[in-house]
């Protein structure tokens, strides 16, 4: 009866020893005359000159670490929940993991999410947008596509800002793939809301800024009509843009009510047709 001998590990070859293989590989001699010659089966040289071949390079690959505790199931359960509902929290994929009798680490859920290609993200803010906005904005990009630089150059852009030092400015993480960001799942709908601690209106065009007011109380038409009459005219003139200059506002009613219509057209100045939810649309 034979005895039997238990199977050992075979040694790691020496970088050195990897090498002369390549070496003489590179050098024409075949498979068998290296095998006899450095005392390495013929199959561990076939093998080095495979891994050069296929990586560049005879040293050791780091390994993939430790084997995943997380089933097949349970993993493709993480992404699909993570891919419906990207606005899902680590903490309400914990739970779901719990439920289904899976491993809830914060760093394992997190390791097989980033494995099927999502990443948590900031959620962009974007204006929300109807079908007639698309349109609109569609509109306008094609209207003005061809116009000159120097039209562009006499443009006043304007706006109004509001600094909020304490609001619902939170932000909120995603679960999304590299170059999603302005996916309609990934980004918060944005409006316009009054209020705040301090409200600005300024202006500028492509030769400079023009003047910063800070509005005190809650502003209407007439008081954005004072605004104009005290700020416009004297900001284009600092900004030499003459008097054929075109003035760009957005459609809040204050901008476009009777009085401030009246005062635009008094004055000369033309205006810029403006779609509406679009301040990605205004450079300022």
């Amino acid at each position: 009866m034979s005895e039997h001998k238990p199977s050992m590990k075979s040694k790691e070859l020496s970088v050195d020893l990897r090498d002369r293989i390549v070496s003489r590989h590179k050098s024409g001699e075949g498979y068998r005359k290296m095998s006899a010659a450095l005392k390495v089966p013929m199959s561990t040289v076939a093998s080095i000159i495979r891994k050069w071949k296929k990586f560049g390079t005879t040293r050791t690959l780091p390994r993939a670490g430790r084997p995943s505790k997380l089933s097949n199931r349970g993993r493709r359960a993480l992404v699909w929940e993570a891919t419906k509902n990207p606005m899902v929290t680590l903490s309400e994929l914990q739970r779901s993991s719990v439920e289904r009798g899976e491993p809830f680490r914060r760093t394992t859920i997190s390791a097989a999410i980033h494995q099927s290609g999502l990443y948590g993200r900031v959620a962009r803010r974007k204006p929300l947008l109807s079908k007639r906005h698309m349109a609109a904005r569609l509109e306008f990009a094609k209207r003005h596509l061809k116009d000159s630089q120097t039209m562009r150059n006499k443009i006043l852009w304007s706006d109004e800002t509001k600094i909020e030092l304490f609001g619902m400015n939170a932000r909120r993480h995603v679960w999304r793939k590299p170059g999603t960001a302005h996916h309609l799942v990934n980004t918060i709908p944005t409006v316009k809301h009054g209020g705040g601690s301090i409200m600005l209106w300024g202006c500028f065009s492509a030769a400079g800024t023009g003047r910063l007011v800070r509005i005190e109380g809650k502003m209407n038409a007439a008081m954005y009509r004072d605004i104009l009459d005290e700020n416009l005219l004297q900001s284009a003139l600092d900004l030499r843009l003459g008097r054929r200059f075109t003035f760009q506002q957005d459609n809040d009613p204050k901008h476009t009510a009777k009085i401030s219509k009246e005062w635009l057209q008094d004055n000369s100045v033309n205006v810029l047709v403006w779609p509406s939810q679009s301040p990605d649309l205004n450079p300022i």
